[in-house]
């Protein structure tokens, strides 16, 4: 199996470029770029392709750029593949809520091709046992299968407005076009529409309405958080409305009881 430095040599050699007609293009990528360290001297492209000596991201940019491929496809011969960014992201949970462009890179998703005939959107099914086959998708392809208006965010792992509609580590989808609040009567606390807010302090998900000239960011009652009034828009915006979300669940903890609560058990006991 070819190594990323032996594939960078046969890219090269493809396209009829010398290792000085690569050092020469890549002085003039660093002069148009003001940094000099997109240029690659001819003994570092020769350790490169030969030693196994790992490119700086600014000497990766240039060979892709010279070579006239994919930065994404290079960076997979290195052992980095961007479109296994959403598995991993569970493996760093940022305290804070924020907007997530993480998949943006993705060029490509894995999604079921072929259902089970007996699947019935009716019933409650174990869907990985009616996909009968998986694919890899371009993402230009799901692009097209809606209208574009959708950003995503992140429910902070200390972020407990909406707790417990929405757990901390929450990935949400957003759609723009809906950034004004709705008003009830609503039948059940799930009805009522959550919206992604920017604020000064950050963004967070919250009910809203408004007063006057204020929107009133409400969590969910059982939430530790208080409700806030904040002037719009010098304090807080609407990005959207939560469509949709994705979030892990099984990972809490029994809260550990303490105070009042405590004494009131012992005293019960």
């Amino acid at each position: 199996m070819s190594t990323a430095g032996q594939k960078l040599r046969h890219l090269r050699e493809q396209l009829g470029f010398t290792i000085r007609d690569v050092e020469a293009a890549s002085v003039l990528i660093a002069e148009r770029h003001r940094n000099d360290d997109f240029s690659i001297p001819l003994s570092r492209l020769s350790d490169i392709e030969t030693k196994g000596v790992t490119p700086s991201i600014y000497r990766l940019y240039t060979l892709s750029v010279v070579y006239r491929r994919d930065l994404r496809e290079i960076l997979t011969w290195y052992g980095i593949d961007v479109n296994v960014t959403g598995s991993d992201l569970h493996l760093a949970e940022p305290p804070n809520s924020h907007l997530s462009t993480a998949l943006d890179s993705t060029s490509m998703f894995q999604i079921p091709l072929a259902l089970d005939p007996g699947f019935d959107t009716r019933k409650t099914m174990n869907i990985s046992r009616m996909i009968q086959q998986w694919g890899l998708v371009p993402a230009t392809y799901l692009a097209q299968m809606h209208p574009g208006n959708y950003t995503y965010g992140y429910v902070g792992s200390e972020d407990m407005t909406m707790y417990p509609l929405l757990l901390p580590g929450t990935f949400v989808q957003i759609d723009e076009k809906k950034s004004r609040p709705e008003e009830g009567p609503w039948r059940s606390e799930y009805e009522r529409p959550i919206y992604f807010v920017e604020t000064r302090a950050g963004f967070v998900c919250s009910w809203c309405s408004f007063s006057e000239d204020k929107l009133i960011l409400q969590p969910h009652p059982l939430s530790p958080v208080a409700p806030r009034a904040l002037k719009q828009p010098q304090e807080a915006e609407i990005l959207g409305q939560v469509i949709g979300i994705a979030m892990r669940l099984g990972d809490w903890k029994p809260l550990q009881s303490s105070g009042p609560v405590r004494a009131k058990r012992e005293a019960l006991n």
